[in-house]
């Protein structure tokens, strides 16, 4: 079978050929022999192609200035298999995965593959067309129909007969102050049928902020009053979108824990998570999605959780013979030095600092940073590393007035936590800065545009983006500015597990050719261990005291964290993969005795 997809966002027929035809129609070999296998639109906004009279000759792709034509061949018994479908030539979403009443059932795959579409069709929010449209969408018969003698019959024959109660907790939780207004308290109390709230605030460790109101709440405390909302509301099936994003590890624990019990309830789990850790420990089987994002996704049958995080990071699905990554994502058992990073020169020094902002603390060793060193920052929400970047930036000053990056007149460049959107700035004023940055060579330009993949969103406004899209940019313009230090708050916040992979190895590849330093803080293990060459620890009691320690090698950095939030990993023995043991497992146990909480022992 053959799908067009064309990008409306970027299909511009008045600036193509405002005056005559345009590039795509005049040079389509159907239209020339007189078919109108593609023709504008009524409103004149865009073009439409007929599928049935499309060759999939392609020239139409390399004929769009604005590339937002794709042509793809699919395997014809996917033809059959179309479950949803935005509009012609639009997004299309190929089968569904299976939830099981007492299972987790974790969903992997890119951004913009489908993930959120099939939460929402399983939440009833989405109506699902099947791939066709206007008096041929299918009725909740035709859909169940559609499903017989699978497991998804029975779940759609009971959602349409309103049997089942379906909670879904969004991936977009900035959104939820401005809609929902109040105390924390008051919102969790009223979706307390089973009186659970006090367990759950113990759980996810509310009690600080059940009197605040929702609009002052950090992106992490708006993430768990979440969580809890929707655990707290009695259901039979729960979808969680993305729930770790803002949270550190030690809450990424605490949520995995809980989303777990409700599958222990006997209650049907669907999980989407891009921490591959988090999803391997809280996942009973999962669902693999591939494809293209933003034309076509599609569900590959269940696997089990081991066997199909190893399928996704080999890039080969064997019972359906697709390729989905041309090369592994392959991890390191060891660190790649066991000495602190001690190349290059270096770029500058820091004393001891001291910050108080209202009853919070900080202080912060000095230390030494060199060129082409990145130092990554662990540690608990609340305990100072977003302020220890703000000192860094030169954004606040230290209480003892020490400023070594003015006094040396060094130039910093930082990519914040929160992203605030200017809207009217475009996506293509980030390109045109990086193509004109004169100290930046072709090859890094090129680099850093290819793999954010900016060219994709160029003619887009900055408010428009996707959480993930903003992040992308957000990044790129950190890494095209003229600095000494380049400063990451939570840079995969919001990416999928292949942009996060595909950023950290971008920004080792950055600090190593432009040969400066940067400080990345990241609550994703995984990633981090991508990113660093040494680890800043910070340790003490979050919203009250924080202490930034001396750099660290990343065996003893890691190792000094984890053990500070009890946790340890094991490696996975195909992949080498980091995976969360179980606490109190006769593995956690034994790495707990011998302090090693993350890498192999030497």
């Amino acid at each position: 079978m053959r799908i067009a997809v064309l990008n409306k966002d970027r299909c511009k027929p008045d600036k193509c050929s405002p005056f005559g035809e345009k590039p795509c129609i005049k040079y389509c070999p159907k239209v020339r022999t007189g078919d109108e296998t593609i023709v504008l639109s009524p409103n004149g906004k865009y073009v439409e192609i007929t599928e049935s009279l499309c060759t999939g000759c392609g020239i139409c792709i390399k004929k769009c200035p604005f590339n937002a034509i794709s042509i793809i061949n699919l395997p014809d018994p996917l033809k059959n298999q179309i479950t949803y479908r935005y509009g012609p030539d639009q997004f299309s979403l190929f089968r569904m995965a299976i939830p099981k009443k007492g299972k987790v059932l974790g969903l992997i795959g890119q951004n913009g593959i489908g993930k959120s579409t099939m939460l929402s069709i399983l939440s009833g929010d989405l109506k699902m067309n099947l791939g066709k449209f206007n008096e041929d969408i299918p009725n909740n018969d035709a859909i169940v129909n559609f499903f017989k003698g699978s497991e998804l019959q029975q779940y759609f024959l009971d959602l349409f007969n309103e049997k089942l109660k379906v909670v879904l907790k969004p991936q977009n939780i900035n959104l939820i102050p401005k809609h929902v207004v109040g105390k924390v308290y008051d919102l969790l109390k009223k979706n307390d049928v089973n009186d659970l709230l006090d367990n759950i605030v113990q759980d996810l460790n509310l009690n600080g902020i059940l009197d605040r109101k929702l609009s002052v709440l950090s992106g992490g405390e708006v993430q768990r009053v979440a969580i809890a909302a929707a655990y707290l509301k009695d259901a039979d099936v729960y979808l969680i979108d993305e729930p770790s994003s803002y949270l550190d590890v030690s809450e990424r624990i605490n949520m995995a824990k809980l989303i777990r019990s409700l599958s222990d309830n006997n209650k049907t789990v669907v999980v989407v998570e891009h921490d591959l850790a988090i999803l391997d420990y809280l996942s009973d089987y999962i669902s693999l999605f591939y494809g293209v994002p933003g034309a076509y996704g599609i569900i590959s049958h269940p696997q089990g959780v081991r066997v199909g995080i190893n399928i996704y990071l080999n890039g080969y699905i064997k019972d359906e013979n697709v390729r989905i990554r041309d090369e592994p994502i392959k991890f390191h058992e060891r660190p790649p030095i066991d000495s602190l990073f001690d190349t290059g020169a270096s770029i500058f020094s820091y004393e001891n600092l001291e910050k108080t902002l209202g009853d919070f603390h900080l202080t912060v060793t000095g230390s030494e940073v060199h060129a082409g060193e990145i130092l990554g920052i662990l540690g608990p929400n609340g305990i100072g590393k977003s302020t220890f970047i703000d000192l860094i930036a030169n954004k606040i000053v230290s209480d003892n007035k020490i400023n070594d990056i003015e006094e040396k007149n060094l130039k910093v460049s930082l990519k914040p936590q929160y992203i605030k959107i200017n809207e009217n700035k475009l996506v293509s004023d980030t390109l045109t800065k990086i193509r004109l940055a004169p100290f930046l060579s072709q090859p890094y330009k090129k680099r850093l545009i290819n793999s954010l993949k900016l060219e994709n969103i160029k003619d887009r406004k900055m408010s428009e983006l996707s959480g993930g899209e903003l992040q992308r940019v957000t990044i790129a313009d950190c890494l095209s500015t003229e600095a000494d230090i380049y400063l990451l708050d939570e840079p995969s916040a919001f990416l999928d597990i292949e942009m996060r992979l595909t950023v950290a190895q971008l920004l080792r590849k950055s600090i190593e050719d432009l040969k400066k330093s940067a400080f990345v803080v990241e609550h994703d293990i995984i990633t981090q261990d991508f990113i660093a060459d040494s680890i800043l620890v910070f340790e003490g009691t979050p919203g009250i005291e924080g202490r930034a320690l001396a750099p660290l090698n990343l065996r003893d950095g890691f190792n000094l964290f984890l053990k500070m939030m009890g946790i340890t990993f094991r490696r996975e023995k195909e992949t080498k993969r980091p995976r969360v043991n179980k606490i109190g497992s006769s593995k956690d146990t034994y790495q707990k005795r011998i302090n090693e909480y993350y890498y192999i022992p030497k």
